[in-house]
């Protein structure tokens, strides 16, 4: 039986939650749990990796196994929780979760969700805290997934690059440069800490059309899911299915902007499609570098990455007290 955290720390055990993983540990399914995580806050462009974890919350029974002191975590005046306010009182307060959840795939199969908001301090506290969580829950893969936004087309099938040392769970895919230097986040440092234990550790990325990054994109949350389908064996209950009619809408939707004749938009997505396809008949000639000149440096996707999060920051504005609230 596995026993509760003692001590200070950044997170709390629930105990039915615990007895439903040693129940698990101990029986039939015990052969090691994968554990997804994803957390909001950080670069997700198109929404990849937020489309998918909604739809497991909202489709999912569950249990929770840990929570996250999030009072310790996350910075309200930067990211404010909503509270309901109703004729003449505050009815409601949306409390920020940061959970851990045993779940169960279409076929039955349990695995772990680790989702909420991207903690805004203590990332080395948080990251020994899910070491930990990892290691006394047996898991055997933890993946993360997001979206970046990139110079391709909506036209072509979204690309993926995968990363961790694991990367031999999503064969075929090359890597786009030899080094970058981006922002950093709690799920990149994860995957650091995990990965310098010891422990198997998986990133997908989906490459998402700059132009519509900031809008959901379910064609890159879908390219995600046949990634973890395929790495973990998991399948993900009825996700894919609305995400497939959302995506044909959401193509629908772009194919009409550019039938009006928005003579710019039109002309990039023109460009991209040239670039796109001049770069895979290069790679079907065994090189990448034909045109050199038309893959990002990683100094440009470094500049769009940045440029992305300040974009993100501030999409609210300035509060009433100036702060920079949202």
């Amino acid at each position: 039986m596995l026993e509760p955290h003692s001590g200070q720390s950044v997170y709390t055990w629930d105990e039915s939650g615990l007895e439903a993983v040693d129940a698990v540990i101990e029986g039939p399914d015990g052969a090691g749990l994968v554990m997804l995580y994803h957390f909001e806050g950080f670069m997700d462009a198109g929404e990849a990796g937020e489309q998918i974890v909604q739809r497991l919350k909202d489709a999912q029974s569950y249990v929770t196994v840990a929570r996250f002191d999030a009072d310790r975590l996350v910075d309200y005046r930067a990211r404010r929780p909503t509270m309901t306010f109703r004729r003449d009182r505050w009815v409601s307060y949306d409390t920020p979760r940061l959970e851990l959840r045993l779940v169960r795939d279409a076929t039955g199969v349990p695995f772990l969700l680790l989702a909420g908001p991207e903690p805004d301090v203590q990332w080395e506290a948080f990251t020994s805290a899910v070491r930990e969580i990892t290691e006394r829950l047996g898991v055997r893969l933890a993946v993360n997934f997001h979206g970046i936004p990139m110079g391709v087309p909506h036209t072509r099938p979204v690309g993926l690059t995968p990363h961790g040392n694991r990367t031999d769970l999503v064969p075929g895919h090359r890597p786009l440069f030899e080094e970058a230097e981006v922002p950093g986040s709690a799920a990149g440092l994860i995957e650091l800490r995990l990965a310098e234990s010891g422990h198997d550790v998986l990133g997908v990325v989906a490459h998402v059309p700059h132009y519509v990054a900031r809008s959901p994109y379910p064609d890159a949350a879908l390219v995600l899911i046949e990634a973890i389908t395929s790495a973990t064996g998991l399948v993900l209950p009825d996700v894919g299915h609305t995400l497939r009619n959302e995506a044909l809408k959401t193509q629908n939707e772009i194919e009409s902007q550019l039938a009006e004749g928005d003579e710019d938009l039109v002309a990039v997505v023109r460009g991209l499609e040239q670039q796109y396809d001049a770069l895979a008949g290069a790679e079907t000639r065994g090189s990448l570098v034909a045109e050199p000149s038309e893959l990002p440096s990683a100094d440009e996707l470094g500049a769009v990455f940045e440029r992305f999060l300040a974009e993100r920051e501030g999409e609210g504005g300035e509060g009433p007290g100036g702060d920079g609230a949202q």
